[in-house]
């Protein structure tokens, strides 16, 4: 007899339960926008956050809320920014294409090393190293990969001590872009293999002498290619080259006058 009215007690307690969630799920039911639901159904899905916001679900949010632009996901590219656009009745813009770039050639065969280091093999975590780390330039990659970790394309590769990028795997995400601590990674127009395009490959500051000491290719920013540009789109800005992408159109002039060999293509 215990035992039946235990059940039934359980059995009570599990309707009125029930009933009761149902209740509240309808009291508290937030309406979503089927816009809303579309336009997340043709992101990706990787929730890399390189749109700038928490995760594919909130850029969606704010797609179909007008307040971030159809093209906004990094990763979909032109593709994706078409689907949604059509779903929002909107015309998408041509957008340029992005990649990132290891600004540094200091491999282990050219960059000079102060020490020998063992440790903790990681990027961020040289801070609390001497010198920032065994090599002896201070601008350049220190090669432990922390870009690589943070790759979810496996875009970018640790090669004879230096960062270096696939371009076509590349989504220009950006997350290898925030987590460098030197600053070394940036976000340049991506140029498919048979376009050229040319690429400093130094972030070093220092004077030309300063520069030679520590890294055998490093710019010396001696300006014979802000000379040598008939574009005006390469200049020396704190001791190093600088190439305006909006300017070049792959001559490949400045390369060839190049003493040190740091422009290259890319």
């Amino acid at each position: 007899m215990g035992v039946v009215i235990a059940a039934a007690v359980v059995s009570i307690t599990g309707l009125l339960l029930g009933l009761f969630l149902g209740v509240m799920g309808k009291k508290f039911y937030v309406e979503v926008d089927q816009k809303e639901i579309d336009v997340r159904n043709e992101l990706p899905g990787n929730n890399c956050g390189g749109c700038g916001y928490a995760g594919c679900d909130a850029l969606a949010k704010a797609i179909a809320a007008g307040e971030a632009a159809i093209d906004a996901c990094p990763v979909g590219g032109a593709p994706v920014a078409a689907k949604i656009g059509a779903i929002l009745g909107q015309e998408a813009t041509e957008s340029v294409r992005m990649t990132a770039f290891v600004k540094c050639s200091g491999t282990c065969d050219k960059a000079k090393e102060n020490y020998v280091y063992t440790g903790v093999e990681k990027c961020v975590a040289m801070n609390v190293v001497p010198n920032g780390g065994s090599k002896a330039c201070t601008y350049g990659c220190m090669g432990y990969g922390s870009c690589v970790d943070a790759c979810q394309f496996d875009a970018i590769h640790v090669i004879n001590g230096v960062a270096k990028v696939d371009k076509e795997q590349c989504k220009a995400c950006g997350k290898c872009v925030d987590i460098c601590p030197r600053n070394l990674i940036e976000l340049i127009p991506y140029k498919p293999k048979a376009k050229r395009k040319f690429v400093v490959e130094c972030a070093n500051k220092d004077k030309g002498k300063a520069v030679i000491d520590v890294c055998s290719t490093g710019c010396i920013g001696c300006g014979i290619c802000e000379k040598t540009c008939k574009l005006d789109a390469v200049h020396v800005v704190d001791n190093v080259a600088v190439i305006d992408y909006s300017k070049c159109v792959g001559c490949g002039m400045c390369a060839e006058k190049c003493p040190k060999k740091v422009i290259h293509e890319h």
